[in-house]
């Protein structure tokens, strides 16, 4: 593998995050470099670079850190299944905020990094938030290595303005072909920037909903995304106090995704409803343990899933219309085999 692959990209007036994201992400697919999951747009890339990668909790679902422990003899085979996803929930013991975990090296996935350390992801912030609830924890300080492992064409000229506060830099990029020392002197972020943090995410994420509490005792200011904007009153011009495991008005709580796993309404006016993903086009000697597979790599699994094979489709349902979009947009030319798959939410399919 050579430079000559790598993408030129001048520093322009007015040039954002997502347009590196872009240029990155057509250029990994136009010249086939990319590993599954494909296509590569919206994901932090994969390749083959002779290196194994371990990954946290995806998106944080059951805790921060998983500790995997392979079975004893376990085969090259087996190694390379305990680095996936299924292989963190299978092989793997959680390690909760009580411990008193150091962490010596940080390696963080990026779409496209600089040499001068600036790091772009796949703009969903999980890198950035894990970084920050480890700073909160204690298990890593500004002077923790934090060290990227991208293709040579992932190397590119980062205007330093598109950076913020939250985002996390990097201090040595790998590359198929060569180690990067950035010399970054900037300070990584001191923790969680609360502010940042939307109602969503902490419905999602319970480590974080106990991390934001352990800080409310501590005093420190946990006012969420929109926070304020949630808790006015009609017709007050004050806020409503919030304890920190209480929900905001208009949240859908656990007995709501209940509900709607089991194909009912939630409760409660306005609340949102579930909602239906069209996944055709499947194989005809398709399975669905294939589907779910790659729907627990691309992590992206639905409350239900209806299997309907023999007319090659199935209905993947999900919490909300929010995130059936988000499940779609990952599962956009998804191939089981050499298929290309159709999606779309349900009711779209119903109407064509």
């Amino acid at each position: 593998m050579s430079r000559g692959d790598c993408v030129a990209m001048e520093p322009r007036a007015g040039v954002s995050k997502q347009d590196i994201r872009e240029q990155i992400w057509d250029h990994m697919e136009s010249q086939n470099l990319a590993d599954f999951p494909r296509p590569v747009h919206h994901r932090i890339p994969n390749f083959k670079s002779k290196k194994t990668l371990l990954v946290p909790t995806p998106r944080l679902r059951t805790g921060l850190f998983n500790k995997i422990t392979p079975p004893p003899g376990a085969t090259k085979d087996i190694l390379r299944k305990c680095a996936t996803s299924q292989g963190v929930r299978n092989c793997s013991v959680p390690i909760g905020l009580d411990s008193r975990v150091l962490v010596d090296l940080v390696v963080v996935g990026s779409v496209a990094v600089s040499e001068k350390g600036w790091r772009i992801g796949k703009g969903e912030g999980y890198a950035d938030l894990e970084y920050a609830m480890m700073v909160s924890m204690g298990a890593v300080s500004n002077e923790t290595p934090v060290v990227t492992i991208v293709h040579d064409c992932q190397v590119v000229d980062i205007p330093e303005e598109l950076l913020e506060e939250h985002d996390i830099t990097v201090d040595y990029i790998l590359t198929p072909t060569r180690v990067i020392a950035t010399g970054c002197k900037r300070p990584q972020p001191m923790g969680i920037t609360w502010s940042k943090i939307s109602w969503e995410m902490i419905e999602k994420i319970p480590v974080l909903r106990s991390l934001r509490a352990r800080e409310q005792q501590a005093g420190k200011d946990v006012t969420l995304q929109g926070e304020h904007q949630h808790l006015l009153e009609p017709g007050r011009q004050q806020a409503v106090p919030l304890s920190a495991g209480r929900r905001p008005p208009d949240t859908p709580g656990p007995e709501a995704n209940s509900m709607e796993a089991a194909g009912g309404s939630p409760p409660g006016e306005g609340a949102p409803l579930a909602a239906d993903v069209y996944v055709g086009n499947l194989p005809r000697d398709a399975r669905v343990s294939d589907l779910k597979r790659a729907l627990r790599e691309l992590g992206s699994m639905p409350l239900r899933l209806t299997w309907q094979g023999p007319q090659r489709r199935a209905f993947l349902r999900y919490p909300d219309s929010a995130a059936a979009q988000q499940a779609i947009s990952c599962l956009q030319g998804l191939r089981l085999g050499t298929d290309t798959l159709r999606v779309a939410l349900a009711r779209q399919q119903r109407d064509k």
